[in-house]
């Protein structure tokens, strides 16, 4: 996708950083000048080596760590509308979300459904590339597309997600996400999981393999992508077979699956803060009189991908103003490097170029290069070393405005 660009400012800013992520690298690099005009970076080096011109403003964070804007490859902007919600109410709580994201060092993200919403958050993400107000850049997905073996009961609520019967529908269904605007189709392979007798895992397979692989098809011939929520059994395999661009969630990933993935190109975003999170044991303790557990399976699952070569683990919220409030995106890079084996350099890279290169975003943002967007926040420690200095954003600046330095 393209971002739309606003007209230049001439006025130059220098940012002096004491400690610079280089994303693509990997490495930190120290005692960097960054200078912006505009909404662009327009150099980036040493001190000695880096001209900082007559009349620029100067931000010193000579005392910090300066790294890419943030980019969360799984949020939902609206919370579930309650039944006496107004449309205006939703939208207002919505911008407040999307705002608390963005002082958090959120710079762009990935919408994975409306939550109930419509397509109104192809609005939000018009609203904020025109500047009527500030937020991430964002990808959307609008109504996700959901299964039922069962005929109507009553009328489709026109703003859930759309549900379909039939490929025809399906197919359908695709069709019209993508002439509403949106970047990305949402789609539900799986559904909710259990435990048998003997604590073996199991889960809910909705679309049939055939079905799945038209809505996936459809989507590919329109220029979109496909996003998968689904946890295992069947409809795993079959986002597998039928190359659902990224795999949301995944809790029993095997290697064998992994490893297809590698070879077929799909990514996986884990999203696992907000399914590790004492909710779940809360549930499968009462589901099971205490016997299972979820979380263990789910993070083994995460930790192969971590250790599978070629494979891109993103960095995903899922924040939805429920169990994970916008704003606390670094809970999901904390539990990253502490549950799973990832390093704090990995869980940044994945929250920055990683994700940038997952969205087609990486010749625009992803990392503090020259010629791209300069969405730039800062933490006052190293947090390479020490991955809870994402807790800590004291800066932050998307497209060369700042937005928050405390």
């Amino acid at each position: 996708g393209t971002i739309p660009c606003s007209p230049p400012s001439t006025r130059v800013t220098a940012i002096r950083a004491g400690r610079l992520f280089d994303s693509v690298a990997g490495t930190v690099l120290t005692k960097q000048v960054i200078l912006v005009q505009g909404e662009r970076i327009t150099e980036v080096g040493p001190e000695g080596r880096v001209t900082i011109p007559a009349g620029a403003q100067t931000i010193d964070l000579s005392g910090a760590t300066v790294l890419p804007g943030l980019i969360d490859a799984h949020t939902h902007m609206f919370n579930n509308p309650t039944p006496k919600m107004s449309r205006e109410r939703s939208t207002i709580i919505a911008i407040q979300n999307l705002q608390s994201d963005l002082r958090a060092g959120v710079t762009a993200a990935r919408d994975m459904s409306s939550h109930g919403n419509g397509y109104a958050g192809v609005d939000l993400r018009d609203a904020i590339n025109r500047g009527d107000l500030d937020g991430p850049r964002f990808q959307v997905s609008g109504r996700g597309i959901r299964w039922s073996a069962e005929p109507p009961k009553a009328p489709d609520n026109p703003l859930a997600d759309t549900v379909i019967r039939s490929l025809e529908e399906g197919r359908a269904a695709v069709r019209d996400a993508a002439a509403h605007g949106v970047d990305w189709i949402k789609l539900y392979p799986g559904g909710a999981y259990s435990f048998g007798p003997n604590g073996e895992d199991r889960y809910v397979t909705t679309y049939p393999l055939p079905v799945l692989q038209g809505l996936i098809e459809e989507t590919h011939k329109l220029g979109k992508k496909a996003a998968c929520h689904v946890f295992g059994g069947d409809g795993l395999q079959y986002s597998m077979t039928a190359a659902c661009d990224t795999v949301e969630h995944g809790y029993a990933l095997t290697q064998a699956q992994l490893d297809e993935m590698v070879k077929k190109k799909l990514d996986f975003d884990p999203t696992l803060a907000r399914y590790n999170a004492p909710f779940m044991d809360d549930n499968d303790a009462k589901n099971t009189g205490g016997k299972y557990r979820m979380v263990p399976i789910f993070e083994r699952a995460v930790s192969l991908a971590v250790k599978t070569r070629g494979l891109r683990t993103m960095a995903g919220t899922g924040v939805d103003g429920t169990t994970f409030p916008h704003g606390t995106q670094a809970n999901e890079f904390e539990q990253l490097v502490k549950k799973t084996g990832m390093t704090p350099m990995q869980a940044l890279q994945a929250g920055t170029i990683v994700n940038a290169r997952v969205l087609g975003w990486d010749g625009q943002i992803g990392s503090i290069t020259k010629g791209k967007f300069a969405d730039i926040v800062a933490v006052p420690g190293d947090p390479v070393a020490d991955i809870m200095q994402l807790h800590k954003v004291m800066f932050v600046m998307k497209g060369g405005k700042v937005i928050r330095r405390d």
